[in-house]
C-alpha cells in the first residue's frame, strides 16, 4: 500500500525542515491566503482560523487532490494582542523593545484536511510560552538589520539569529518554530492516519 501524499500549505522553511527531520517528505503548495483579511476574537483563535484558511485554499486545488493537506500559522500574543510578522524594520525594533525581559505566548494553529475521499478535517491551536531575554538596543538594531525578523511571526525565531535573545520556553519547541509534531500526530490519528505511515523510505 502506497503512503498517503502529504502536502504542506506553507512557504515556511522551518515547517518544511521539521517535517523532513521527522522522516516525512511533504510537497509544498503555498496557499496565497491574505492573512490581513482574516480576524478572530482572540490570538489563539486567529492562529487556528489562519491555519484553516491556508489548508482549505490548498485543498481546493487540483494538485492537492488525494493528499493529506497540512496548514499552519503562528501568532505571538503579548498583552492580549496578536502579533504576526512586523510591518517593517521600525515595527520590528519597537516589538523587540516591548518584548525584552517579558513573556509572550506563541500560538500555532494546525489544520489537517484528508483530501483523499471524505474531505474530513481537524484543527486545533497549540500554545507555548516564550520567555524573552534582554538584548541591548545595539543587539536589537543589529538583529533588525539582518532582515530576519521581518519574515517571522512575533519578529523572532528560536532557530535563527534571535535564538540567543530567548531565555527559555514552556511547551513544545517545534510549536515555536511553526509546527508541533505531537499535535500533528494527534490530528492525523483523529482522521485515522498513523504518522508513521507518512515516513519516507530510508
Amino acid at each position: 500500500m502506497n503512503a498517503p501524499r502529504l502536502v504542506l500549505a506553507s512557504a515556511s522553511p522551518a515547517r518544511l525542515a521539521l517535517l523532513r527531520q521527522a522522516g516525512m517528505a511533504p510537497e509544498v503548495i503555498v496557499s496565497g491566503v491574505d492573512e490581513d483579511a482574516l480576524s478572530a476574537p482572540t490570538p489563539s483563535e486567529l492562529a487556528r482560523v489562519l491555519a484553516e484558511a491556508k489548508a482549505t485554499a490548498v485543498a481546493g486545488r487540483q494538485e492537492a487532490a488525494g493528499a493529506l493537506v497540512v496548514g499552519c500559522d503562528s501568532v505571538l500574543e503579548l498583552d492580549g494582542l496578536p502579533l504576526g510578522k512586523p510591518a517593517d524594520a521600525e515595527d520590528a525594533t519597537a516589538r523587540w523593545k516591548s518584548m525584552r525581559g517579558r513573556s509572550g505566548v506563541l500560538h500555532t494553529g494546525h489544520c489537517v484536511i484528508d483530501n483523499r475521499a471524505t474531505s474530513a478535517r481537524r484543527s486545533v491551536t497549540a500554545s507555548t510560552t516564550v520567555h524573552f531575554g534582554q538584548p541591548t538596543d545595539e543587539e536589537i538594531a543589529a538583529y533588525v538589520a539582518s532582515g530576519e525578523p521581518l519574515h517571522v511571526a512575533g519578529a523572532f525565531t528560536l532557530d535563527g539569529r534571535s535564538g540567543p535573545f530567548v531565555d527559555g520556553i514552556e511547551g513544545d519547541h517545534g510549536n515555536v518554530l511553526g509546527l508541533s509534531l505531537p499535535t500533528l500526530r494527534r490530528l492525523l490519528r483523529e482522521l485515522g492516519v498513523a504518522l508513521t505511515d507518512l515516513w519516507a523510505p530510508r
